[in-house]
């Protein structure tokens, strides 16, 4: 057993000092005790889509147990210890043995297993419509079957799994319903759903909506669209992404006033660029190229494929579109999307050390941290 650690800090919200004992990656105590005023203890960052790090991308085959830890490293350096690890549209075989192959990676390596908390599965069944699409590739898009599901079930056990789907396509419903029954989260996305095809979605078991605003054409009927629909239907947790870039200020504020902050939680959807210099690299098969406005693009085109931005650059950055205090917004990259999935996140004896600690300035301004 390694020697206990401990942490001195103050609790994000309520402001009180804490000497924290933690062993093994298990937190043992918490007591009261003095402790610096720009020093803070808070839920580690959880990202419920991570699709590459420090210029690491997740799509590759044949990754090994050192390239997912530098992407893991990367990100913790970044406040976030606990992330899903997401792959995106390909062959549905290639998915698979991709999931395999990782899944016995991350199983065999004890860091890897505390930081990779489930898998996020985004496509292949998603919409194929222009704009709606996004940066997946089309003719790897199809319908889904009880059969997929059932095998995406059965190469990950019992870990926590999230799936995206466009409910519109054939056999999406019912392949919704079997996801739920068998314990996965299912978001909506990259889809373009009637009300009916939400409803139903809905009542099969659709709880969420991947990164909401985004996978949508430039253009859209300004009396009836997907967001609208979203919007108006209430019920679903919505994932944004706030880098200002795949949602600007002004509609991130309206989506938290309609919404509500309770049913919204932050990702960065990152891919290997993030945490990486500008330059060039990969979304699966996609080279793309990444400049230090941090804006992720094919080269030669204007669409978005994927963020660039770190997890705590994504605190800051919420804390200022919205004009509120970083303690205010910090559960909803953290406790928030981790309650979606179902994941114990909280800061107790007997749980896993999954926390940041965050220094602020004499005014209060965020200035660095460090995730155990």
């Amino acid at each position: 057993m390694a020697n206990p650690l401990e942490i001195i800090a103050r609790h994000y919200q309520t402001g009180e000092g804490h000497r924290i004992i933690f062993s093994d990656g298990i937190i043992e105590s918490i007591e009261p005790a003095e402790s610096p005023e720009n020093r803070w203890y808070g839920p580690g960052i959880f990202d419920p889509q991570v699709n590459g790090y420090a210029g690491i991308d997740f799509q590759k085959d044949g990754l090994t147990t050192e390239d997912l830890c530098m992407a893991s490293d990367g990100l913790k350096a970044d406040g976030c210890p606990r992330w899903l690890l997401t792959l995106i549209t390909d062959d549905f075989d290639k998915l698979i043995a991709r999931l395999t192959h990782l899944k016995k990676l991350r199983d065999a390596d004890p860091m890897l297993k505390r930081a990779i908390a489930g898998w996020h599965v985004e496509g292949p069944f998603l919409s194929t419509e222009p704009g709606f699409r996004g940066a997946h590739d089309n003719q790897a898009m199809r319908d889904p079957t009880i059969a997929d599901i059932d095998q995406i079930r059965e190469t990950l056990v019992g870990d926590p799994v999230l799936l995206t789907f466009a409910p519109e396509r054939e056999g999406a419903i019912a392949a919704i319903k079997r996801a739920a029954e068998l314990g996965m989260r299912v978001s909506l996305g990259h889809c373009n759903p009637s009300t009916q095809n939400l409803n139903e979605a809905k009542n099969a078991g659709a709880t969420g909506f991947t990164h909401l605003a985004n996978a949508c054409p430039q253009e859209l009927d300004r009396h009836d669209n997907f967001l609208w629909r979203v919007l108006d239907s209430g019920e679903l947790t919505c994932g944004l992404i706030p880098d200002q870039i795949h949602v600007r200020p002004m509609p991130f504020r309206i989506f938290h006033r309609v919404l509500g902050p309770e049913n919204i939680y932050y990702t960065t959807d990152a891919m290997s660029a993030a945490g990486a210099p500008p330059g060039r690299y990969t979304v699966g098969r996609l080279d793309i190229e990444v400049g230090e406005d941090q804006i992720v693009r094919q080269p030669g085109k204007t669409n978005l494929a994927g963020s660039a931005l770190r997890p705590f650059q994504g605190v800051e950055r919420v804390a200022e579109m919205l004009g509120k205090p970083w303690q205010e917004i910090w559960d909803g990259f953290s406790v928030r999307p981790a309650n979606f999935m179902g994941i114990n996140h909280k800061i107790e004896p007997g749980q896993t050390a999954s926390l940041c600690v965050i220094t602020t300035n004499h005014t209060g301004k965020l200035m660095g941290v460090e995730a155990l």
